[in-house]
């Protein structure tokens, strides 16, 4: 995909973490690059809110979804499906919204980006509401793909990585997930926003990409 000054790339969840470095690897391409999440006042969980955002902006190019939700973990005995279903309205419905109404403002040649995340795909005890949400959008996209093809789809799936999502922990107990990660996984590291942004890059970047998860886990799913 050819960038320029007319391109507008379009990052949710672009003031912190992973969508943060996705927007400042845009930026140094031509064209601009709207950031919206929670923190700039849209909450995607909002479908009217979402429309009003698009109708405004206008033409787009590309949209990156990078947004996410605190997803209770436990066993399903213990859930609280109201939290639950509060998640899968952010990061998975909200993901949808988001796509829906882009798609009629985007212009030929244009990408949309979803971002998962491992548990998708790796059976972990306690992490059920994870997985069912990010396994559901990585199904989604497919379909969406071609559904408004010729406009491409992805997922980029991201493993464990050092971001502000982590900030509730203390650091001691951060300190020793990252060390752990880092031990265990083949690649001998744990991820950066950084690491992940190229991927989303990757999706935009290869127009023979559409319907795809691009893992970037450091080989969480074959440890």
């Amino acid at each position: 995909m050819t960038f320029n000054n007319n391109t507008v790339s379009v990052v949710i969840g672009g003031t912190s973490g992973i969508g943060a470095a996705v927007a400042r690897a845009l930026m140094q391409r031509p064209g601009r690059v709207e950031i919206a999440s929670r923190a700039t006042g849209l909450d995607i969980a909002d479908s009217t809110a979402v429309a009003a955002y698009f109708r405004k902006l206008g033409p787009i190019d590309h949209l990156i979804v990078t947004a996410g939700s605190a997803a209770p973990g436990g066993k399903i005995s213990d859930i609280d499906l109201g939290t639950a279903k509060a998640a899968f309205d952010v990061k998975f419905w909200g993901s949808v919204v988001l796509a829906r109404e882009a798609a009629r403002y985007m212009r030929a040649g244009g990408t949309i980006t979803f971002t998962s995340g491992f548990l998708a795909r790796r059976t972990v005890p306690g992490t059920f509401v994870k997985t069912a949400m990010n396994a559901a959008l990585e199904a989604t996209a497919k379909v969406l793909a071609k559904e408004l093809a010729p406009l491409r789809v992805n997922v980029v799936s991201p493993g464990l990585t050092q971001t502000e999502a982590y900030a509730g922990m203390t650091g001691e107990a951060r300190d020793a997930m990252f060390d752990r990660a880092a031990a265990t996984l083949p690649a001998g590291r744990f991820g950066q926003p950084e690491d992940i942004a190229s991927g989303y890059l990757f999706a935009i970047d290869n127009p023979f990409v559409t319907g795809s998860v691009i893992d970037i886990e450091g080989g969480a799913l074959i440890s």
